[in-house]
């Protein structure tokens, strides 16, 4: 695997660059030479953040992990990658099998080929009025959800307001 590490908002040093490679280098048995891994370590207030990227394919691996060490972050992002390979084993077995990367799966654990399969089991229909993002937003509130598909009446485009973490709102516009 290839590393792309980046610091935001602190030095990262050679020990915690390799301590990382050390820590990902288990994943070398699943991932090919070619396959590129992207670490952004950052620092917020009393909190050390690691984000961890791995693009296979059509498929991208993704772990962000917040804590007050790096060394627990990293550690924490190993663990949530390994989750990630358990849980997707099927799928990304099937999804990536006539990739050119290299995605060996088989020596994962725990996770048997019958899996749950999750599936569409609902399908909403609602008609959409032109708004504009301030008025998707209330209506988001009003209705208590975490996200609002709305058609946009300055660019008559549909976009999606979404409520973040930080309790700021998102919003996606599609580009063609």
């Amino acid at each position: 695997m290839r590393f792309t590490i980046y610091g935001k908002n602190m030095h990262v040093s050679e020990g915690l660059k390799e301590t990382l490679k050390k820590k990902l280098g288990k994943f070398d048995r699943y991932f090919g030479q070619e396959t590129e891994v992207y670490a952004t370590f950052s620092k917020e207030k009393n909190y050390q953040m690691l984000e961890v990227t791995i693009p296979v394919g059509k498929t991208i691996l993704r772990a962000e992990v917040r804590s007050e060490d790096m060394v627990t972050s990293i550690e924490d992002v190993v663990n949530k990658l390994e989750g990630q390979l358990r849980k997707h084993k099927t799928k990304l077995q099937k999804r990536n099998q006539d990739e050119t990367a290299k995605f060996n799966l088989e020596g994962i654990e725990g996770v048997e080929d019958d899996a749950f399969q999750p599936k569409v089991v609902r399908t909403k229909k609602f008609a959409v009025k032109p708004m504009n993002v301030d008025e998707a937003t209330l209506q988001m509130e009003l209705l208590g959800h975490d996200f609002f598909v709305f058609l946009n009446g300055d660019t008559d485009d549909v976009n999606v307001v979404y409520m973040r973490k930080d309790g700021n709102y998102g919003l996606i516009e599609p580009t063609f």
